[in-house]
């Protein structure tokens, strides 16, 4: 077993006292297919994760078609499409009037270690995203640590936006309403998703056509120097447990940093100054996560403040819920889809 827990320096002696009875059964580094050597160096095994192939193909009877297209090739970074069939089959009924669809820009969940936009546990929920709420999705590969520290993901997630709003894929010219996006994360697509909607409150020109609408949180992935009483007692959580997230943050902020830097704790630096701009835009928010989450503390936190500052916030919390409850079993993620599609259409309708 790996602890590694010698980077818990700013713990007080209730959270040593709490730590005291570390997992015995989870290796943080297995947990992200990596392999860290003594120099320091790392190694990925390949991943454990189904990578599911895309189908753009109309001779194939199915209800959701994608496809993958490249948006900075030096960097190596990319994007899936996901389109609902029925979107074609509207726009060949009536060329001259072609139906355009709600923008989803998701931003998939690993922790900012692993990349999973072509996995199947992310693939699959834009097939029922845009499936169920009859949306164009844009699922985002962004780069991942330890080779790309932060901000690399979130200059990704920028970088996506400009893309998009250039409009030169047949798919979103033709079928997507670029003046209603919301920006929606899973995990730690959620943080990535947070600090996209922050740096494009200040970038709203330079995205036109593209007009974000919203923001959705969904078990946004947070933490901080000094624990909150959520995160004690992720100490052994059975599904994301606190030293797999701590290895997570070591990895991906900046050398030297702690957690309490910008790209960690949603609640420092210029966070204030940022809400306001998006409050002046009109954005709305929608937060989820579960009460045994190991970030609510910091996402109530963060909600309460949006609420200050006058951003409109509808929080969805489920009792008794760990990191993701939804994504594995059916009828929450039928609850979770319903919350969704109500969001954005009821903000798009206002």
């Amino acid at each position: 077993m790996i602890t590694n827990l010698h980077h818990l320096k700013n713990t007080t002696m209730s959270d040593q006292d709490a730590l005291s009875n570390p997992i015995h059964t989870t290796d943080p580094y297995n947990f992200f297919d990596i392999i860290r050597h003594p120099d320091g160096t790392f190694t990925r095994k390949p991943s454990r994760f189904t990578i599911r192939p895309t189908t753009q193909d109309l001779s194939y009877s199915i209800p959701v078609l994608s496809k993958d297209v490249v948006i900075n090739q030096s960097k190596n970074t990319w994007a899936r499409l996901f389109l609902p069939r029925q979107a074609l089959d509207s726009s060949s009924a009536a060329a001259n009037a072609p139906v355009l669809l709600p923008l989803i820009v998701y931003y998939p969940g690993g922790g900012l270690v692993l990349s999973t936009t072509a996995a199947s546990v992310s693939h699959d929920f834009c097939v029922d995203i845009a499936l169920q709420l009859s949306v164009i999705v844009v699922s985002v590969d962004y780069r991942v640590a330890p080779e790309n520290r932060l901000p690399a993901a979130y200059d990704d997630a920028i970088e996506a936006l400009h893309y998009i709003k250039t409009v030169k894929d047949d798919w979103l010219k033709k079928h997507a309403d670029l003046t209603k996006c919301f920006l929606v994360g899973t995990s730690a697509g959620g943080t990535v998703a947070y600090h996209a909607c922050l740096r494009a409150a200040t970038q709203v020109d330079d995205l036109k056509p593209l007009r974000i609408n919203g923001l959705v949180l969904h078990y946004p992935f947070f933490s901080g120097a000094k624990r909150t009483e959520s995160e004690l007692r992720a100490v052994n959580d059975p599904v994301l447990p606190l030293v797999v997230c701590d290895l997570a943050w070591e990895l991906c902020l900046p050398i030297g940093a702690d957690r309490d830097h910008q790209y960690c704790n949603p609640m420092v630096g210029d966070v204030p100054e940022l809400l306001e701009k998006v409050k002046l835009l009109g954005w709305k928010v929608m937060a989820t996560s579960g009460d045994r989450d190991l970030s609510i503390d910091r996402l109530i936190a963060l909600t309460k403040l949006m609420d200050e500052k006058g951003i409109k916030v509808e929080t969805h919390i489920g009792a008794g819920d760990h990191h993701g409850a939804d994504i594995g079993d059916p009828s929450k993620l039928a609850h979770l889809l319903l919350a969704l599609k109500n969001f954005i259409f009821s903000t798009i309708v206002e």
